[in-house]
């Protein structure tokens, strides 16, 4: 092996396998590998890295203020570190999985990382007041839901993208078809030039999103996008079944009257949960929506299932 030179700090803004690309405070990028089999690092990683001939060796992975994942009954897939916020884009077509969406929030709350929704195609008049009306209880709940319409490109829609996301460090998640390629090339004009150099540089031989990556929005280097690979599950097998009513904001306020500390909020008597649920076609955003109960209740039983 090459001597390595001194211990440099460095940010991770790609990732393939054992390998990561790392960005220096100068701007400048690099090729690194850890010591291990796989990298211990993932996107948005502060660590400390030595050169050593043309590559880089990672040897320490700071401390980290989170890191948003997903596990499911076999593998936990990592998707970056050091988040402000999490960027959830939907579409009103094809009409949006609530289920899904619960489920990137419950992970985003559980890593105390603030949620954005994002609602494109605000062009499909009728689809996108269907999908509108479905997010009602979730502004009510204090999540910001964003208007967008990314095919029609309007200036307003940018600006308040921009606007949301100044300063601050978000992943862009979201479902095949939302148009998250879209935006991101909106906001970074040179990402798909960029996305082609790093898959090339990492040896992936994959010039689509099948990686996370980041990107910087402005020249000073202050605001960053992390495009992330389209899903369609979202395991949350990281989190305990009764942990879920405290990431659920509808839900949480009325822990406090159920009778049995240890409530379940599935079948206990005097549950405060149960007793906020609306009936079926009530509008008031001051009760539980049934499809929210539904949700959790869904949640809670595929938690409490034994793990292997």
């Amino acid at each position: 092996m090459a001597d390595l030179g001194p211990p440099q700090a460095g940010l991770v803004v790609a990732s393939h396998g054992r390998h990561c690309l790392v960005e220096a405070a100068d701007g400048t990028r690099r090729i690194c590998h850890s010591r291990g089999k796989r990298s211990e690092s993932v996107v948005g990683d502060r660590v400390e890295w030595r050169v050593t001939g043309d590559e880089g060796l990672v040897s320490k992975v700071q401390p980290r203020r989170n890191l948003f994942y997903r596990q499911d009954e076999i593998r936990t897939k990592s998707f970056a570190a050091n988040l402000d916020t999490v960027l959830v884009l939907i579409a009103a077509e094809p009409e949006f999985s609530e289920t899904q969406l619960a489920r990137a929030l419950i992970a985003a709350e559980a890593q105390h990382i603030t949620p954005l929704v994002a609602l494109n195609k605000s062009d499909l008049v009728e689809p996108f007041e269907r999908a509108w009306r479905r997010l009602l209880p979730y502004q009510h709940m204090g999540y910001g839901v964003l208007p967008l319409s990314l095919r029609v490109s309007k200036e307003a829609d940018r600006e308040s993208l921009r606007k949301h996301l100044q300063a601050k460090t978000t992943l862009v998640l979201g479902p095949s078809g939302a148009g998250k390629s879209t935006l991101i090339n909106l906001l970074v004009p040179e990402a798909r030039v960029l996305t082609g150099e790093i898959s090339q540089a990492l040896n992936s031989g994959k010039h689509t999103t099948t990686a996370t990556t980041w990107y910087w929005v402005d020249p000073e280097r202050t605001t960053a996008l992390i495009d992330s690979p389209g899903f369609q599950e979202f395991g949350l097998h990281h989190i305990e079944a009764t942990q879920l009513a405290a990431l659920m904001p509808d839900l949480k306020p009325h822990v406090a009257h159920c009778r049995f500390y240890n409530c379940t909020h599935m079948h206990e008597p005097s549950c405060g949960v149960r007793a906020a649920v609306a009936e079926e076609g009530d509008p008031s955003l001051e009760r539980i929506q049934p499809n929210r109960y539904r949700i959790y209740r869904q949640l809670f039983e595929e938690l409490s299932q034994p793990k292997y």
